[in-house]
């Protein structure tokens, strides 16, 4: 594997940050995960506008996008793959031990991973945790992530690939690393970015191209929607078969599987939309 870190490409055994970066010692970094198709990246140009509004949000200097976007380029050519995950971290940079920021310039890494396709179905479960919608991190995709460890490590102990969040008002929220999708009444919905959820660049999309409705819904409407999907960077539009045990029959249903059809459309029509 072939990593780029601060400016320069390096063999996966020495692709190494100090031990007193501050993403390392206390989470403080953003990062953008984005699936690439045959070395080419999905939605980068939307993937660099959350990036810079992750580290705008956490108070770091916004990335430099031209670098971000060579370092992109020179880890695809290095491990070009049929399907694969492309990783950019962007961190506080080392800074002395404890919260306090140093003064030293962010450490900025891009790696590369190949990945499978998902299959169209598979399950989740709720947990008891809250998403906090008026935290300081509400909305930021953080390295801040030892939560989501957590409740996915949950999630697969009871046979489930993702695990959904209610936020402190017990609206249904967001999955570790995916947003949600509900069908009521034959009619589709998210939750709005105001319950706490991440702006995913696949949930915008589904949206946009679905004509998807953003409602506030409680953490039940799970158990007696008619269809449930996921969406996510490599999940792309993912039903589910089961939440909590309770059985979605015919998954994907009729909206999920038109959502997965349109979203494979006009993503292979426009890899930077």
């Amino acid at each position: 594997m072939t990593i780029w870190i601060d400016g320069s490409l390096r063999a996966g055994p020495d692709a190494r940050v100090s031990a007193f970066d501050h993403g390392l010692t206390v989470g403080d970094g953003v990062f953008e995960t984005l699936k690439a198709v045959d070395g080419r990246p999905f939605a980068l140009t939307r993937h660099l506008d959350r990036l810079a509004g992750s580290a705008r949000g956490l108070g770091l200097p916004e990335p430099d996008r031209d670098e971000v976007r060579r370092a992109c380029a020179a880890v695809l050519a290095a491990g070009p793959a049929p399907l694969a995950l492309l990783r950019i971290t962007y961190t506080g940079g080392i800074a002395p031990l404890g919260s306090a920021r140093g003064d030293g310039r962010p450490t900025l890494v891009v790696a590369l991973a190949e990945s499978p396709r998902r299959p169209d179905t598979t399950a989740a479960v709720t947990v008891p945790w809250t998403r906090n919608e008026r935290g300081a991190l509400a909305g930021l995709k953080t390295t801040s992530y030892a939560e989501n460890v957590v409740a996915l490590a949950r999630a697969r102990e009871q046979g489930a690939t993702e695990a959904l969040f209610a936020n402190t008002t017990g609206a249904l929220c967001e999955g570790t690393g995916s947003n949600v999708f509900v069908v009521l009444d034959g009619e589709l919905h998210t939750p709005p970015l105001a319950s706490g959820c991440l702006a995913g660049i696949t949930r915008a999309l589904v949206a946009e191209w679905t004509g998807a409705h953003e409602t506030e819904l409680p953490l039940d409407v799970l158990d007696r929607a008619e269809e449930v999907f996921l969406t996510s960077t490599l999940r792309d539009v993912q039903a589910l078969r089961s939440v909590d045990g309770r059985t979605l029959p015919g998954a994907p249903g009729p909206v999920a599987a038109k959502a997965m059809r349109i979203f494979d459309e006009r993503s292979a029509a426009d890899n930077d939309p």
